[in-house]
């Protein structure tokens, strides 16, 4: 990445650009953008800033929310990271004389490597407890979520500092060797993350419209489609961009490519403010809100035993109490 760029690839040379702007500041095609990822940014540091109180202090932990929870961990970090190089592009477009480094798009990696491990073992976990419920009930370890997500987490800082060692923080380097070959493990890293993503949720799928037993829908099964389909539509395209294209033709002259990286982030703000609301929304659904709170909708959004009779209270607490004894 150029070191005269943002994290959202906005220029902030000294010189005038070719659409006869003001030294540097940036045009309209700029500032919405950056207006979009700071609304969403804010949305999402407070969803999920009550996800992370909720489970982290409210409730008690199971399977799922263990990882819902660090998920939401990461997505908290992610926003934040975007908040505040949206928020300097802002105070630049207003005070030019002001320099900042634009290091944040190596602080972001590490927070969406780590979302997109999070949500490969939350299908992974899920299709584990759809297809081999016997061994999933009875023969599962008692602590594999937590030391999963400490495995994960690690990994993704390891995979994080071992690209910008070879490459630099502002990828000064990136036309060396050895930047190269980082490049391509790191690549190597998110697509065999992607490919698991992929497979887990085709088999989710396949299972449910397919199976010998179709499996009646929870609230659980729900949240967790709408979490991956949100990613797939959301969340990859800057994945994909940042392994993929940035390496090859970083060049944010070109209109197109611009656009594209353009597109990539602001929906990737999305996809990390949009989970907490696929929680509660699933949790509310066919519920009297007036009636609920945030910790009783959670709740009811980890629900893992099909609604009978729509109401599905008494089965998200006993779901919860079910899984709490198997996993603290």
């Amino acid at each position: 990445m150029n070191p005269n760029t943002s994290a959202l690839g906005t220029q902030v040379t000294t010189t005038k650009g070719k659409d006869g702007g003001i030294p540097g500041t940036f045009s309209e095609k700029d500032l919405v953008p950056n207006l979009v990822i700071i609304v969403s940014a804010l949305v999402g540091l407070a969803g999920n800033s009550v996800v992370l109180w909720l489970l982290g202090f409210r409730m008690h932990r199971n399977t799922f929310s263990v990882y819902i929870l660090n998920l939401a961990a990461a997505d908290l970090l992610f926003l934040l990271c975007h908040f505040i190089d949206s928020l300097l592009v802002l105070v630049k477009f207003f005070h030019s004389d002001i320099f900042f480094l634009p290091f944040y798009k190596t602080v972001m990696m590490f927070p969406y490597i780590t979302g997109l491990s999070m949500l490969s073992a939350i299908g992974t976990e899920r299709c584990l407890s759809v297809l081999c419920p016997i061994w999933y009930r009875y023969r599962r370890p008692k602590h594999t979520s937590v030391t999963v997500c400490v495995l994960l987490w690690v990994m993704s800082l390891l995979i994080c500092v071992l690209n910008k060692s070879y490459c630099g923080v502002m990828n000064i380097d990136r036309k060396s060797d050895q930047c190269l070959k980082a490049n391509f493990f790191t690549a190597a890293c998110v697509a065999l993350l992607v490919l698991i993503l992929c497979g887990s949720s085709l088999a989710l799928l396949v299972r449910f419209l397919l199976g010998p037993r179709q499996i009646k829908l929870s609230r659980l099964y729900v949240t967790i489609l709408l979490t991956l389909l949100v990613f797939f539509l959301c969340g990859l395209p800057l994945g994909i961009y940042w392994f993929a294209l940035i390496w090859i033709h970083d060049n944010f002259g070109n209109n197109l490519h611009y656009g594209l990286y353009l597109a990539s982030v602001v929906l990737s703000s999305v996809n990390s403010c949009s989970n907490p609301v696929i929680y509660f929304f699933v949790g509310a659904f066919r519920q009297q809100l007036n009636k609920q709170s945030l910790k009783m909708l959670l709740q009811r959004a980890l629900q893992d035993t099909p609604e009978e009779d729509g109401s599905g209270g008494r089965g998200a607490q006993g779901t919860l109490e079910m899984s709490e004894s198997r996993e603290e």
